[in-house]
């Protein structure tokens, strides 16, 4: 667990932000997650603007730290299907706990980047290893654009997974499958 307060109010703010919303999201309501005294988050973030960027650096550090240690894993798909499989596993994960909180974090700052487009640019896809690992499989199975590909069958899943965070339920991998063998052809 880190000390670092930034980081720490960041952390409480992408909590409230995924429970309360964006109205929600206010430095008080910051205060009282991280449990520290009030006025704390706005010495450290002055502004509401100040605050989301913050919490949006944070959201983006925590997610890529997560795709670079899941692409770091010894993959091991030799098909579709295990390719699947594995996409599944990270969509679920998404879906619950920890995972949750930040997807539903990540969207609301997502829509929000629409007026603050330089927030926007912080959340911008990054290479990662994961992304890099879906890439090299689509290449190795003879795709001649893996990169766009993998673009598009990342945003797929992305667009799976905020569906099932709206309207409940899971993601099937049925349809993980059918997409996988989509940007296969």
């Amino acid at each position: 667990m880190t000390t670092d307060r930034p980081t720490v109010l960041a952390d409480a703010a992408i909590h409230v932000l995924a429970r309360e919303g964006m109205r929600g999201l206010t430095h008080r309501a910051v205060d009282r997650a991280a449990g520290l005294p009030p006025g704390t988050t706005s010495a450290y973030y002055r502004t509401r603007h100040a605050l989301l960027t913050g919490l949006v650096r944070r959201l983006v550090e925590r997610d890529q730290a997560e795709l670079q240690a899941l692409g770091k894993q010894p993959l091991g798909f030799g098909s579709a299907g295990e390719l699947a499989e594995r996409i599944a596993v990270f969509a679920e994960a998404r879906l619950t706990g920890e995972g949750r909180e930040r997807s539903l974090a990540r969207y609301a700052c997502a829509v929000e980047s629409v007026r603050h487009p330089e927030l926007r640019e912080i959340l911008l896809p990054r290479e990662n290893a994961a992304r890099a690992a879906v890439r090299d499989f689509l290449a190795a199975q003879g795709v001649p654009d893996a990169e766009e590909r993998t673009l598009t069958l990342l945003a797929c899943v992305d667009g799976l997974v905020f569906d099932r965070l709206v309207g409940g339920g899971r993601v099937p991998q049925e349809q993980i499958r059918a997409l996988v063998e989509t940007a296969l052809r």
